[in-house]
Order: structure tokens, then sequence, then C-alpha cells
């Protein structure tokens, strides 16, 4: 289960079809640097994603689906360079899965509905979860709160 937006731009509890296609597929709906940080695993370089500094109200939601991943009232400044969010939208909307890369241990986070690369999720956050969401801005899009209801028909 995870939650999307209805036409009254309220978050309800749905199953969704995962979305699978290929990379010939993603590449030609994505850009190049989507599609190498969010089907590629990549990583933006620090303070230089587009909605690092977004301060409007609204949701961010993946590139790749369209599903609702973090709400603006979530986001935080880290001082770290990139989007932080201490909790997303609906636990069941993002997926963490163990990542090993690089000689570290770390906890990948995931889109559930098509496995797009958001970031990486640490526990060094703000309360009330102490969590710290660090997202690529290639990885999200961001919908303005009164289009909400708009993302009714993904």
């Amino acid at each position: 289960m995870v939650e999307v937006y209805n036409k009254e731009g309220q978050l309800v509890s749905t199953e969704l079809k995962r979305v699978v296609k290929t990379d010939a597929e993603w590449k030609a709906q994505l850009t190049p640097a989507q599609f190498q940080i969010a089907r590629k695993q990549g990583t933006e370089r620090p303070f230089c994603g587009n909605l690092l500094d977004n301060k409007k109200n609204g949701t961010y939601v993946c590139i790749c689906c369209g599903l609702p991943l973090f709400s603006s009232s979530g986001k935080f400044e880290s001082g770290t360079g990139w989007p932080s969010f201490f909790q997303p939208v609906a636990e069941g909307n993002v997926l963490t899965h163990n990542d090993v890369s690089f000689g570290m241990v770390r906890k990948e986070i995931l889109c559930a509905r098509c496995d797009c690369h958001l970031g990486h999720v640490f526990d060094d956050g703000p309360a009330p979860t102490r969590l710290r969401f660090c997202v690529n801005s290639e990885s999200l899009k961001f919908v303005d709160e009164a289009a909400l209801s708009t993302l009714a028909e993904r």
C-alpha cells in the first residue's frame, strides 16, 4: 500500500501497479542526469541541486513515476548540500535497501512504486524522527500545494 493524492488534494491509501521499464524507456523519459542518478544510483554534487533552496509549500514526487514522496512540511536545512527531509509523506512510499558501495554501509532510499534511487537515509536528523532523508534533486519533481489534486490521475 502507498498513499497518493485524491482529487481533493488529500492523501489516501491505495494499491498501485508497479512501474517497470527498460533502460531505453527510462532514457527516453528522463534527462541524462536524471537517468544517471535515478536509475543508475548516481549522486549529484552537493549544493548544486535545483530543489535544495526551494521554500514553497507542496510535495516532492518521484521524477520517474510521480509517486508522492516528501512534503515541504518535512523538509529542513541539513547543511549537507542536498534536500533533506525528516520523514516521507507516507512510510510505504519510500523503501530502504542496504547499500555497501564505496566501502561504506548506508541505507539507500528508493521509490516504492518504481525503485527510483532517491538518496540515503541517516539517523542524524531532527526531532521528531531523528532521521535525515538526504535526497538528490534530480530524483524529484516539486508540485505546488495548489496543484496537488493534479496528481490524482497518476
